[in-house]
Formats: C-alpha cells, sequence, structure tokens
C-alpha cells in the first residue's frame, strides 16, 4: 500500500505538470492565432469549429482539472488509510483539500479573473505537497514495518 500511496502521490505531481503544459499549450495557440489576424468573440468560442488546433489544450486543462486530478487526489486519500505512511492521512487529507479548493478557485475565476492568479499559485503549493507526501512514503517507522510484516503475512 506504500507503493500505491507513493504512486498516486506523484501521479498528482504528473497531472498538475500536464495541467501547467495544456494551459501554457492552448494560450500560446491562441496568441499565435490573434497575431495571425483573427479575433476572439463569443461567436467563436461557441462555434462547433475548431478555430485553431491548440484549443485542445483549454479541453485537456478543463477535463483533467475537473475529473481527473481530483479522482487521484480521493484515492490517494482511501489508500493513506490503509498506507501507514507516517503522517501520510494528514499529507493526503492537504492534497485533497487543495484538490478541492483549486477546483473552487477555476470555476469562479471565470467570473472574478483575479482569482486566476490564486489558481496558479495554488497549484504550486498542491504540487509541493503532493511531493511531500510521495517523499513522506519513504520514511520508515517502527509502526509501519511491523504493519507491513503483519499484512505480508
Amino acid at each position: 500500500m506504500r507503493s500505491a500511496y507513493k504512486f498516486l502521490a506523484y501521479a498528482v505531481d504528473a497531472l498538475i505538470l500536464l495541467q501547467a503544459a495544456a494551459i501554457a499549450w492552448a494560450v500560446f495557440g491562441l496568441t499565435a492565432w490573434i497575431e495571425d489576424g483573427n479575433s476572439l468573440s463569443t461567436s467563436t468560442m461557441e462555434s462547433d469549429e475548431t478555430p485553431f488546433p491548440e484549443v485542445a489544450g483549454f479541453i485537456v486543462h478543463g477535463i483533467s482539472g475537473t475529473l481527473v486530478v481530483p479522482l487521484v487526489a480521493l484515492v490517494l486519500l482511501v489508500v493513506s488509510f490503509l498506507a501507514h505512511v507516517p503522517k501520510g492521512v494528514a499529507y493526503a487529507g492537504m492534497v485533497f483539500g487543495g484538490v478541492v479548493v483549486q477546483v473552487a478557485l477555476g470555476i469562479f475565476a471565470h467570473g472574478l479573473p483575479f482569482l486566476g492568479f490564486v489558481h496558479g499559485f495554488w497549484a504550486l503549493l498542491i504540487f509541493a505537497v503532493a511531493f511531500r507526501a510521495a517523499r513522506q512514503a519513504d520514511t520508515t517507522t517502527p509502526d509501519a514495518v511491523a504493519a507491513e510484516a503483519v499484512a505480508a503475512r
């Protein structure tokens, strides 16, 4: 279970990297598209046509951020109760709670754009906590060793 905990914590970090890459790809694609003389309007956004290929980055960012990352963070929290990682439940709880706040920031930033700044900064905090959670799985205590020995029987 410790290895599953560690894997899931690193998976959260990998997904956060995917989030950053996807949104950067989309924004740079949008910028290039506008510099080519195009304009963004509500009708363009609501049309069924793909105005520029990098718009897929917005889709990846949205789906991953609202579905995949929260699901992995939730599974990490559940696994943390079985993994016997020192302070593992606390770290997993912080990751999951941070992800819940992050999703809310992403949703509300559409109406309050200054929250976009907090959304970006908060992602870095979640990354750091998830990384620390994964590293915590390498910490061995006598209780954790005993629990793994009992589980192996």
